[in-house]
């Protein structure tokens, strides 16, 4: 799969500049994840930042002053590709996580930022447990649109399609709280987890472009752990029309 490209602003930048990671976008990007990436990007835009977008896939150099990062899912065949060099990289990542980086996971890697996940034949596939949670797969899927409530975004809306069956630890606070769907395992009503400022969900579609509410809560704690303030004055209100409206219909649709 080649990587879509992402213009900068054409006249440099008026409030600065974030660099945004894409990690391991070849093996773990399905249902339109990558597209979280191109929202933060071009919110970002709008509000006067200058965007590096970068990607990291195993063999690469990693870089070592990111901004934001973000992960999507993938197969358990991605996870298995990807399992040994996530190990490798895990002590980086929990010190970015520790010192504030905000970062959003999606399914798979959701699951691999947690404590381990089981696989269907028993394998057991190491996390790097910046979650405390732990995945096992289920006999089943959990599939269809879900929604969701949270204190600090209001309603989310989105889209779950996962065999794994999340359970949270003590030390993991969830996403949101389901009013539609199945959420982490389909019994307890959560969805995702959070710790720092990160967000774990399994809630594919694009996320963010259904949900503008966390990306810019996102892009906040990114402009805030650099020393300044974000502003969303300038991102083009016709996009979050276009949102809200998307959102109210994804809603509306039945499981």
């Amino acid at each position: 799969m080649s990587e879509p490209t992402y213009p900068h602003t054409t006249e440099g930048a008026a409030r600065g500049r974030l660099r945004l990671l894409q990690l391991y976008p070849r093996d773990m990007n399905i249902y339109g994840d990558w597209g979280n990436a191109l929202v933060l990007a071009r919110r970002a835009q709008w509000a006067g930042y200058d965007v590096d977008l970068l990607s990291y896939d195993p063999g690469d150099e990693l870089p070592e002053d990111v901004d934001l990062l973000v992960g999507g899912g993938g197969q358990d065949s991605g996870q298995e590709r990807i399992k040994e060099d996530l190990t490798a990289r895990g002590p980086l990542l929990r010190a970015w996580a520790a010192d504030g980086v905000p970062m959003l996971l999606i399914c798979g890697l959701y699951q691999l930022f947690g404590r381990r996940f089981i696989t269907g034949t028993g394998e057991q596939i190491p996390g790097i447990s910046i979650f405390d949670a732990e995945t096992v797969a289920g006999s089943g899927r959990l599939i269809g649109n879900i929604t969701l409530e949270s204190k600090d975004f209001g309603r989310i809306v989105g889209y779950e399609n996962h065999s794994g069956l999340t359970t949270l630890g003590p030390e993991a606070r969830p996403f949101g709280r389901v009013t539609m769907g199945d959420g982490n395992n389909g019994r307890d009503r959560t969805e995702g987890a959070r710790v720092h400022n990160i967000i774990g969900t399994y809630l594919h579609g694009s996320l963010l472009p259904k949900n503008p509410a966390v990306a810019d809560w996102l892009l906040a704690r990114a402009v805030e752990r650099a020393g300044g303030t974000w502003e969303a004055d300038g991102v083009d209100e016709r996009a979050d029309a276009w949102a809200e409206r998307a959102r109210r219909v994804a809603a509306s649709r039945p499981r």
